[in-house]
């Protein structure tokens, strides 16, 4: 465990200097979200009304949970860089723990995100969303927000690893763009078509987001959805512990087999 976690923290200081020389990437990945909510709340506020409520402070919650979904297409990209520019070669060659390459790279995004939050956050604040819940709350809501990035990290990397090309990753990470879409990340489900609202409550995302509207107390939780939406808390903890459970051993394992 001691080894683990001197070669975890060696491998994550690499991945925080990564971060730092490419700047580029780093203000493309924080800017694009608040481009995203500007839009959503401006233009699409209007015809999008959510009853009872502001429909920013419906969309603030749901930006901030696709934005921890994108935890999916940063770890794809950067497994799939380092596997296929000899990276992962270079750290088998090392005498370090095979678990503590990717669990790196994933708490260096993990910390990553953590900041990069904080501009969403404000540009939210500053479009009138408020914090309505208690304080308590509102650190469980955060909770999961980092919990549920480091989970769809660990899906990124596992994908990344067994991508043929930086291309083919970079091609699939755009795709999960449309994840969000299928949630009700952005709009309510109770509008949808019978199968449609199925599939979108069963999306991770729209557990985790409805668990944050609900601890932020941004919205009440619908009591006629899905059982992981009308669960939010448990549907998200669930979400992202079986995520984890599933995907970081499998990610270390392609890791050390590869």
């Amino acid at each position: 465990m001691n080894a683990l976690a001197h070669d975890g923290t060696a491998v994550l200081g690499r991945h925080l200097q990564r971060i730092r020389h490419a700047p580029a990437i780093t203000v493309m990945t924080q800017t694009m979200p608040i481009v995203f909510l500007l839009f959503f709340g401006y233009v699409f506020g209007s015809a999008l009304a959510t009853p009872g409520e502001e429909y920013r402070a419906f969309l603030v919650p749901g930006m901030l949970v696709a934005t921890a979904a994108g935890g999916l297409m940063t770890g794809m990209f950067q497994a799939a860089q380092d596997s296929h520019r000899g990276v992962m070669d270079r750290f088998r060659t090392l005498p370090i723990s095979r678990s503590a390459v990717p669990l790196g790279q994933a708490l260096a995004d993990l910390v990553a995100s953590a900041v990069g939050t904080l501009p969403l956050i404000l540009v939210g604040l500053a479009m009138g969303w408020r914090i309505e819940g208690t304080p308590l709350r509102a650190l469980g809501a955060f909770g999961l927000l980092l919990l549920f990035r480091f989970a769809t990290t660990w899906v990124g990397i596992l994908l990344g690893l067994a991508s043929r090309s930086e291309e083919a990753a970079g091609q699939l990470g755009s795709a999960t763009f449309m994840l969000p879409l299928l949630s009700n990340a952005y709009i309510p489900t109770g509008g949808m078509p019978g199968w449609l609202r199925t599939l979108a409550e069963w999306n991770p995302i729209s557990a985790v987001t409805t668990a944050v509207r609900h601890l932020f107390g941004n919205a009440p939780v619908p009591v006629d959805a899905a059982w992981p939406v009308a669960h939010p808390v448990a549907g998200a903890l669930l979400w992202s512990g079986g995520l984890i459970a599933v995907f970081a051993p499998l990610a270390v394992r392609r890791y050390a087999r590869r």
